[in-house]
């Protein structure tokens, strides 16, 4: 299906080492002819990694989506009612962001959006990138995995050895997964063979 005129909000949270395999995934969006609204956490704002500066990324994805970041909860809160979207992304989710998704917390401009977005009854997909999918926050992600309209871009361990509780989604999946979701289905398979994208 052809994303050109879908309204999609773009979430992104604080795993800073993942952005570089999201943004050029933001471009193929606005290239579909969506629009597409960046949201961004307090953490993505003010945060100064070895990645980079948190206004340089700010600045990227306005320049990259040509719209505003919505960074504060106030600002979010419309895309329910006001601004509906025809899907949410967060991607990537962090362990931390997707703990509190997946207990109805709304800390976030990030978290707002999804929530607003599931009170229209719209898809919202997560990319997630936690270093403990498969550790604590596993509850947390086979909790958000059983919730009416959430869908996972697919993801897989990205070091078994090194990280094995780790997992990152595969990003290039990003658009087909939206498509999937927009018409009520989860991209297959969704447990994939993440790491050897990388070698």
């Amino acid at each position: 299906m052809s994303l050109k005129g879908k309204r999609i909000g773009f979430g992104l949270t604080g795993s800073h080492c993942t952005y570089d395999e999201v943004f050029p995934e933001i471009e193929k969006l606005v290239h579909s002819g969506a629009e597409v609204l960046p949201v961004v956490t307090f953490t993505v704002k003010s945060t100064e990694t070895r990645f980079g500066k948190g206004e340089d990324w700010v600045q990227r994805i306005e320049d990259l989506t040509g719209n505003k970041v919505i960074d504060s909860i106030v600002k979010a809160e419309p895309l329910g009612p006001k601004i509906p979207l025809d899907c949410m992304v967060i991607a990537p989710l962090t362990g931390n962001s997707m703990s509190k998704f997946a207990n109805a917390m709304t800390d976030s401009p990030v978290l707002m959006a999804a929530k607003a977005t599931l009170r229209n009854q719209k898809p919202v997909v997560l990319g997630i990138s936690t270093n403990d999918a498969l550790g604590l926050n596993g509850v947390n992600l086979m909790r958000l995995m059983a919730t009416k309209n959430i869908y996972f871009i697919p993801f897989g361990q990205d070091d078994p050895i090194k990280k094995p509780n780790s997992m990152v989604a595969r990003m290039t999946a990003l658009t087909e997964t939206i498509e999937t979701a927009i018409n009520g289905r989860q991209l297959q398979p969704v447990i994939v063979e993440k790491y050897k994208d990388e070698k």
